[in-house]
């Protein structure tokens, strides 16, 4: 049984990448892991662990960056994903809004299910198909579901991993704080070193 090991950009892999001497391909096989890079958002991730995702797996990995809604935690942290959330599954009703499951249509809450021992801080996230940009969506999502971080993939791997009973972690670094759009606060560079230096000491100890 091997380690899948899950993110949306070769480029928040990119010292895993070289530390490994791995093929630049967006589905890489190896001896003690395997490698898949989906692309981004949600649907561009469903889509990939529907090609690849298979019993032959008994854990898979997420890691990406992340934006955080708590500004107690420093830019470049990473975070132990525990839960995860379709932020937007639903639908308007006026002011309210009805989750997926108040419509009777399925779920929208996922959680890890690895039995791994990590030794990070854990937390809550939300997936999105729309990067937060409004102090007045920052403000509904925080009376509404108050995460800690949010993504845009997060909650598909956990769904996906669901279906197929394997094991699941999503591990994320935090590049940005939830806020209006501004690229100066962004410290992308550090969030995706600190990512890519537990990703290593992890892939190492667990093979």
């Amino acid at each position: 049984m091997k380690t899948l090991v899950v993110a949306a950009t070769k480029a928040e892999l990119t010292f895993l990448y070289q530390h490994f001497n791995l093929p630049d391909t967006d589905f890489v096989e190896s001896k003690n892991f395997d490698l898949l890079i989906t692309g981004v958002g949600m649907v561009a991730t469903a889509f990939a662990l529907g090609r690849y995702l298979s019993s032959k797996y008994s854990l898979v990995v997420n890691l990406g960056i992340a934006g955080s809604f708590d500004r107690g935690i420093a830019l470049g942290t990473v975070l132990n994903i525990t839960e995860d959330t379709f932020a937007e599954l639903g639908a308007e009703n006026e002011d309210e809004f009805l989750t997926i499951v108040d419509l009777g249509f399925g779920e929208n809450y996922y959680n890890s299910t690895t039995t791994e021992n990590i030794n990070l801080p854990t937390v809550s996230g939300i997936t999105i198909n729309c990067v937060t940009g409004s102090e007045k969506s920052i403000k509904n999502l925080i009376n509404r579901l108050n995460p800690t971080t949010e993504s845009m993939e997060g909650a598909a791997v956990f769904y996906a991993c669901k279906q197929l009973n394997i094991k699941s972690l999503q591990i994320r670094s935090i590049s940005n704080y939830v806020e209006p759009r501004n690229k100066d606060n962004w410290k992308i560079g550090l969030a995706i070193k600190n990512l890519n230096d537990w990703a290593i000491s992890f892939i190492g100890e667990m093979n």
